[in-house]
């Protein structure tokens, strides 16, 4: 959209800067706000958030392809979840190098020996596309990664459509305003966790949001809390130091924390190391494997909609790799294991990365991935202190998914 009907528009020195104005403030208006570096966990001062100027194409068949598969990879984590010799075998080589997976699966293990407390599954997943652009003809849908734990945004992205459609409409573009679809992340997340409170069935208990230290991103966070409110269920929110201090299981197993009793831990928090060094095993519930599904689901399941996935396993099938990235680096992406993204090795780095751990266990920390090859579409960024210019981008679709089960029976199963 932004890159046909409105390539004059963005041409436009000045209107760009009327919209921008515009667009930041509605944005403060409906929410789409963040907290500001200088002060991460006070409200005095806000910001609008980082938004385009103007909405990103996403062509309707992949879009609601999309949305179409999201239920089916619920299934699949949720089953995989279950499956504790799977697991196992699955994970046997990450472990072997990465200290946080092991411990982390330590902790299931222990789980398991001692007996599961809680039937009752709440998973809250966001998967990640990009469109491919590899061939001629329409882009291919190609996930990036499915993100099982602390998945963000769906707050703030439940209010982004009101800032698109506005703007569109002030640049004169109120037919194509009319097809921004609405977004009602935050309340889809909000009834699953509704639900798994509700088959916890104590009405005194809380659902408690375990948050980050430095919360800039709490209005995200807040969406989803008001939601909760409104269908009276009670929310808290603590840091892992708080649990620590005040966190206790009585001989049922119930978590209480400051003496309220818990039915829910949602965790917007909990994926680095660092949160674990003390007190982890107070957490004696199912959502520690939560965050080792992650890793699983982007290493292990070569689907249609993923981009190739290829093993750096031990042996010759993980050689047989190396050999080829080595070859030609352009085409891949290399991934550790148990990160979102932000840490993603291309081109030259590949090469020194793989060069240097070619012959060592340390090659299993990572996956190779071939290198997706988005459409580019111009847009405007909008972000605190930054220039305003037409930059290039390329774009993800985030399609969030929802389950509650109370195993093996799927109570609540959908797409977001």
């Amino acid at each position: 959209m932004a890159q046909g009907i409105l390539k004059d528009t963005m041409a436009n020195a000045m209107l760009v800067k009327d919209l921008a104005e515009v667009a930041k403030d509605t944005a403060l208006l409906h929410g789409v706000q963040i907290r500001v570096h200088e002060s991460p966990n006070s409200s005095e001062v806000v910001t609008y958030a980082p938004i385009t100027l103007f909405p990103s194409p996403v062509p309707k068949s992949a879009f609601y392809q999309a949305l179409a598969v999201q239920v089916h990879y619920n299934t699949l984590v949720d089953k995989i979840s279950q499956d504790a010799d799977f697991l196992q075998k699955a994970l046997a080589s990450t472990i072997t190098v990465d200290n946080f997976t092991a411990r982390l699966f330590k902790i299931h293990q222990q789980v398991l020996e001692e007996g599961k407390a809680q039937s009752i599954v709440l998973g809250l997943n966001r998967s990640d596309y990009m469109l491919d652009q590899k061939n001629e003809g329409c882009p291919t849908l190609k996930q990036i990664e499915i993100n099982t734990f602390a998945a963000s945004f769906a707050g703030l992205t439940s209010h982004t459509p009101h800032v698109h459609r506005h703007i569109l409409k002030v640049a004169g573009c109120v037919e194509e305003s009319q097809r921004i679809l609405d977004n009602n992340s935050a309340a889809g997340l909000a009834e699953a966790i509704a639900k798994a409170w509700e088959l916890y069935g104590s009405k005194r208990a809380i659902v408690m949001f375990l948050v980050e230290e430095n919360q800039i991103n709490i209005f995200d966070q807040r969406c989803i809390e008001n939601e909760l409110w409104k269908r009276n269920i009670s929310t808290k929110r603590k840091r892992f130091r708080d649990v620590s201090k005040t966190g206790s299981l009585d001989p049922d197993r119930k978590l209480f924390v400051d003496g309220q009793e818990v039915a829910v831990v949602y965790f917007r928090n909990g994926y680095m190391p660092q949160n674990y060094q003390k007190n982890a095993n107070i957490f004696n519930v199912e959502n520690f494997k939560l965050d080792i599904k992650n890793w699983l689901m982007s290493g292990y399941f070569p689907l249609s909609t993923f981009a190739g996935l290829y093993t750096l396993d031990m042996g010759p099938e993980g050689d047989k790799t190396i050999e080829m990235a080595l070859r030609t680096p352009g085409l891949f992406v290399l991934k550790p294991q148990r990160e979102g993204g932000g840490n993603n090795l291309y081109g030259a780095e590949l090469q020194q990365v793989l060069q240097e751990v070619k012959g060592s266990e340390e090659r299993m920390a990572y996956i190779l991935m071939d290198k997706i090859h988005p459409t580019p579409v111009q847009n405007i960024l909008l972000k605190r202190d930054a220039p305003l210019k037409i930059s290039t981008c390329l774009c993800e679709l985030g399609v969030f998914g929802t389950y509650v089960s109370n195993w093996p029976t799927m109570v609540v199963f959908q797409c977001t």
